[in-house]
């Protein structure tokens, strides 16, 4: 059915457990789990001179370990499971783009993601990465809620 489950995690408790129930599926579906984080490096606006004063490289080294973090808390639980597992950890200011490219890049037929982690709060259904991804995807999204 499908061999390759590509699993995105932003750290959410609703992202873990989508994490946890693509990596269940796997393990039925006899697949390999790639997992895939992405952060977000400080946005630097020229205005931010005006503002308060922030350590960017302290900031970003505290996205990367969280991100880092996330992403081997679901290689664990794989791990635990039984099922192959990569792990994927990306700086960029558009997660659903490296979520649509790790699924082509690594031959995912399947992405498996939660409706909405910490950016989408606010979404009434679907977090804006989700329903980004669900969109423009080449191969089937199973949506977690």
């Amino acid at each position: 059915m499908f061999t390759t489950i590509l699993v995105p995690t932003d750290g959410s408790e609703l992202s873990e457990r989508a994490a946890h129930a693509a990596i269940e599926f796997a393990r039925d579906c006899g697949a390999k789990v790639e997992v895939l984080a992405v952060w977000q490096s400080y946005p630097y606006s020229p205005y931010a001179e005006f503002g308060a004063v922030l350590d960017v490289e302290a900031y970003g080294k505290q996205m990367l370990a969280e991100a880092q973090q996330a992403a081997q808390r679901v290689a664990d639980d794989a791990a635990e499971a039984g099922v192959p597992c990569t792990v994927h950890v990306v700086d960029s200011f558009s997660p659903y783009e490296e979520i649509l490219k790790a699924a082509e890049l690594y031959h995912c037929d399947l992405i498996c993601m939660a409706t909405h982690g910490r950016r989408g709060v606010g979404q009434l259904l679907l977090g804006s990465q989700t329903r980004l991804v669900t969109t423009h995807s080449p191969v089937p999204v199973l949506v977690y809620r």
